[in-house]
């Protein structure tokens, strides 16, 4: 039997016979592509070159791409663990072809993996397969060539309602590459239920769809247009899973090799004897997708992908629990994980220890949340009314506390209370519009300026360039001239300005013709070409006409001095950190520099300065800074570190500052890093769980903010009438002096308090032997409130005082009830009362509450409400 691991390489042993270069695994967070939440298809890495936006040095490429569909179109995970197919997590095996070869070949491919016996050896016979409805091309090829009998090719047409919207046309989003494509389906046998695709019984688990050939040939636009691509290629999916279940004789994903070790290892963790508990399959699926997602940067938080993770690793610990988990365990499958998952492991194995940390963390932290969100639960559940909990408050849980519904059902139904689900899913469909609407994963892959070739960058080595345009865009769109006074974008053949990448910002400047001027405020890049986006600020500029590109090579220098700057910081904070730190984000421009970084635990300030000393050494030590193109395999061999956002080809740029800092790059450097002068750390602080973000000056800038500082210090010291060396020592006598002051105010008020008390008590009023004290005050602080209620509390013996105080359009209103009596007079429920005549809301214990509201010219009705609600009571 052939083990997941031996399947994954056989395949990519196969088509590299067949020449195809093989691709590693993108991250499962997408490069440079707003369209996509995760990683979800082995063609993401490779968009732009279906679009013919990106040339690589090989037109086969073969790939195991990891894949999470578990947030935004393409999202299993309330299916995960229940049906024997659906994950959060998997590997996606494919084949491609950017412009090679087509339909014939990629069919022939696909049929000689699976059912040769020098690969798979799969029985002919028990394969279907598929095609778009009018592809007339794949069913002949699939029928007489390769000899599949009619009645097991079926056309599938467009079952969903819209043109092309079909199980047999492709696409990976709203726009983007797209086309018709071909199945092949796997029949399990006659003992299992279903039907082939197409049927009423297709849903069975009998024919299992275990190949898909996309033969992409349009771009579908916004208005669902379709555009022809540049070149007809092929995009080929096999679900590594699925084939795996296939040669291992298993119906279900979850019987093979790495989900049963996975499986096993929980069930001994948890002192689990039933294997097939579901539970246990959700948590071996989220252990999968939890680690590798940590591993490619993603840390839990409340938004975008770290919320989805958060939400996966909630998931998997409630499971937990559900099969007795009394403390920490989800963190422990980590090693189990990184073994089982064989070369794709690897990544696992060298992050252990920081995803570990990462999901030991996250899981302590929804045991906090847990915890406080019952006591919410427990104070919902005593002023539940008509015995039905509301869909807002189960809600609230859900959404603020990681409570699942399951679990507010479960407390509830010990109390014999129901929940309003329908009220529940209201609130979850308007968070899910809300968060449609916020979400920046909607955007148009297509709403980008094309221009064929590239233009060539020379901005490594000079700030000035002579250029020739060679297109044109105003509003978007292409122009053959621009005017004077007009906002455009200028292409042109080569380029000294830098394009906005890798947190590096673009280049600004002039372009200038014979009777020409043209400001440019950025340069973006646009697949392989350089974009300068300004104004016109004279004459005419025509495509073809030949210009003088020149940046503001003082901006590009302070913007330089930052870049290089980042780099030996990324270096220092590993230093002193860990290697745990990853750049999670950066932001280099004139002013400063910002970096994000994986963090789980916020730095102190001896190691602050002691990175801030690590770098100003580097900068004094004038470290000669190289820069190297290489293969990526020797870059990757010489320790050098990939930067977030950048997406690297064969080719990669290395930049070195001796060992200390050796890392990919495409920016621009200085050539020595005293250039830098000086670094200065001006702020850091948290911007995510677990993601730190600090930022900083160098150079004139630094010295610029350290003037600022001593100006502040000076002006200081001369209001405390003191010198700069002695200031600490002067704040500290005028803090103590303040705590003292503040402590006499106190103690003043607390007196007077209690001489208000002994008067207000004399007012008391007997109500069938208890007395009673409904009075309104003036500029009473809620503090004050309390000690008066105490101290009459104290004075009168079986007593109900209540007081409204109104202080700057407030009002505070607070309830006293003596422990005898809280059986009739409720302190909690009285006050609520009152507040909403006030137009507020409050609560608290029996024989104690508190409220506020906005409303005191209604505070006499409140108190007189307040005098009837306890005569009625007594």
């Amino acid at each position: 039997m052939k083990t997941t691991s031996q399947i994954r390489q056989s395949f990519l042993e196969f088509f590299q016979s067949k020449g195809h270069t093989i691709v590693p695994s993108s991250s499962l967070v997408p490069e440079n592509d707003p369209t996509l939440l995760f990683t979800n298809a082995g063609m993401n890495q490779f968009k732009d070159l279906f679009l013919g936006l990106e040339k690589r040095n090989y037109t086969r490429a073969t790939s195991s791409q990891r894949c999470v569909r578990a947030g935004g179109k393409h999202n299993d995970l309330e299916n995960v663990g229940y049906t024997a197919r659906h994950h959060t997590f998997f590997e996606m095996l494919g084949n491609f072809s950017f412009g090679d070869y087509f339909k014939q070949d990629a069919i022939k491919f696909g049929w000689e993996y699976l059912t040769s016996p020098e690969w798979l050896g799969l029985p002919k016979e028990k394969l279907w397969v598929t095609v778009y409805e009018t592809d007339d091309e794949a069913y002949d090829i699939w029928h007489k060539e390769v000899g599949i009998p009619a009645e097991r090719i079926i056309r599938i047409g467009d079952n969903k309602g819209v043109p092309y919207a079909s199980d047999n046309f492709w696409q990976m989003g709203d726009t983007g590459p797209c086309g018709p494509c071909t199945e092949i389906f796997y029949d399990h046998g006659d003992h299992i239920w279903g039907g082939p695709p197409g049927s009423p019984e297709e849903d069975g688990d009998r024919y299992i769809e275990i190949w898909n050939i996309v033969f992409m040939q349009f771009n579908r636009q916004a208005d669902g247009s379709m555009e022809k691509l540049p070149k007809p290629s092929v995009d080929t999916g096999m679900g590594l899973e699925r084939i795996s279940a296939v040669l291992q004789h298993v119906n279900s994903n979850y019987e093979i090799d790495i989900f049963q070790t996975l499986i096993k290892e929980i069930a001994k963790l948890l002192n689990v004897t039933d294997l097939d508990n579901k539970s246990l399959r959700v948590i071996a699926d989220h252990i999968r997708s939890c680690s590798y997602l940590i591993a490619d940067g993603v840390v839990p938080s409340n938004e975008g992908r770290g919320y989805v993770l958060r939400r996966i690793i909630r998931r998997a610990v409630r499971h937990g629990n559900l099969l007795g988990a009394k403390s920490a365990f989800f963190y422990q499958l980590v090693p189990t994980l990184a073994k089982a998952m064989g070369q794709a492991g690897e990544v696992l194995t060298q992050k252990q220890a920081h995803i570990e940390k990462t999901l030991k963390a996250e899981e302590e932290q929804f045991a906090r949340t847990l915890d406080r969100g019952l006591v919410l639960l427990d104070e919902a559940l005593a002023k539940v009314e008509n015995n039905q909990l509301s869909g807002e408050v189960a809600f609230k849980l859900y959404d603020t506390y990681g409570f699942p519904l399951d679990l507010t059902a479960d407390v509830c139904r010990e109390r014999n209370i129901l929940i309003d689900e329908e009220g529940f899913n209201r609130e979850m469909t308007a968070q899910r519009e809300r968060a449609k609407a916020s979400s920046n994963f909607g955007v148009d892959y297509n709403n980008v300026i094309k221009v064929e070739g590239s233009t060539e960058f020379k901005g490594y080595e000079t700030t000035q360039a002579e250029a020739t345009v060679v297109g044109l865009f105003s509003n978007g769109k292409a122009v053959e001239r621009i005017h004077s006074g007009e906002s455009a974008v200028v292409i042109l053949d080569c380029t000294p300005f830098y394009g906005e990448s890798g947190g590096q910002v673009g280049d600004s400047g002039y372009i200038s013709a014979e009777l020409a001027k043209f400001r440019t405020n950025d340069t973006q890049k646009y697949g392989q070409v350089f974009g300068h986006i300004g104004v016109l600020e004279s004459g005419e500029l025509n495509v073809g006409d030949k210009v003088f590109a020149e940046v503001d090579a003082q901006r590009r220098q302070t913007i330089t001095q930052n870049h290089s700057a980042t780099h030996l910081l990324h270096s220092a904070l590993r230093q002193v950190l860990g290697d745990h730190v990853a750049q999670k984000g950066s932001l280099v421009s004139e002013q400063s520099l910002r970096f994000d970084f994986s963090q789980p635990e916020a730095i102190s300030k001896a190691q602050l300065e002691e990175i801030e000393r690590i770098i100003n050494r580097k900068i004094r030590e004038n470290i000669v800074v190289t820069t190297e193109v290489m293969d990526l395999e020797t870059a990757k061999q010489k320790g050098a570190m990939a930067l977030f956002g950048e997406k690297y080809g064969d080719k990669v740029r290395v930049v070195e500052m001796t060992e200390f800092s050796i890392e990919l790059c495409g920016g621009t450097h200085v050539k020595q890093t005293g250039e830098i002068g000086l670094f200065k750390f001006i702020s850091e602080g948290a911007v995510a769980a677990g993601v730190r973000r600090v930022e900083a000056v160098t150079g004139e800038n630094a010295i610029n903010w350290l003037h600022q500082q001593q100006q502040v210090v000076q002006q200081s010291a001369e209001l405390l009438k003191a010198d700069s060396g002695s200031l600490v020592e002067k704040i500290t006598q005028l803090q103590d002096k303040t705590k003292r002051i503040e402590k006499e105010l106190q103690q003043l008020k607390d007196k007077l308090a209690s001489q208000a008390g002994s008067e207000l008590a004399k007012q008391a009023t007997q109500i069938n032997g208890v007395s009673v004290v409904v009075q309104k005050l003036e500029g009473v602080e809620p503090k004050a409130l309390r000690t008066m209620v105490d101290d009459l509390k104290n004075q009168l013996g079986e007593a109900v005082i209540v007081f409204g105080a109104t202080a700057e359009d407030k009002v505070n209103l607070i309830v006293g009830v003596t422990q005898t009596l809280t059986t009739k007079i409720n302190a909690g429920e009285l006050v609520g009362a009152m507040a909403q005549k006030v137009g507020g809301k409050g609560g608290g214990r029996a024989d104690m509450a508190m409220a506020g509201g906005s409303e005191p010219q209604n505070l006499e009705t409140a108190l007189q409400f307040a005098q009837e609600w306890i005569q009625a009571k007594l």
